[in-house]
């Protein structure tokens, strides 16, 4: 028997972004460069946060203001800076996928894959079908069904 998807807001979001995501980059090469992207992009924010954090922890010392505890504060730079280690780790592990090249026929057969892993939800018939389920007597809406 198959275990139907969690419908609860996050997974639904995630599952949302997960087809997109397929959908916008259905080769391997575009899946690389959009996973090395986001794992740089993070990597940078989170930098970027902690640096900014060290020094409201410093200016406070200085300053004297309290806007948020040292604790917390420290607690959230130590926080940032293990993510930042997982994120070199995980780069590093991403370095060893660019050493590999995908030929021409499986370029092609991840763009056939990526249609039925996540067609597009915008697709005529698709939403013909996803209307037509809509209006069916035996199939009630979740929302007006008790």
């Amino acid at each position: 028997m198959k275990e139907e998807p969690c419908q609860c807001q996050d997974c639904q979001r995630f599952y949302k972004e997960h087809d997109r995501l397929i959908r916008e980059f259905p080769t391997f090469k575009q899946q690389q460069e959009l996973n090395w992207a986001s794992i740089q992009s993070f990597r940078t924010l989170c930098s970027k946060v902690t640096e900014e954090l060290q020094k409201q922890l410093s200016d406070k010392h200085i300053e004297g203001y309290k806007h948020i505890s040292d604790i917390e504060l420290r607690d959230s730079i130590d926080e940032l800076e293990n993510v930042n280690a997982y994120l070199y780790s995980i780069e590093a592990l991403m370095e060893r996928i660019f050493d590999i090249n995908a030929s021409e026929n499986v370029e092609i057969k991840f763009k056939e894959i990526s249609k039925k892993l996540a067609p597009d939800p915008l697709n005529v018939d698709r939403l013909i079908l996803n209307r037509l389920f809509h209006q069916t007597p035996d199939l009630p809406d979740k929302n007006n069904s008790k």
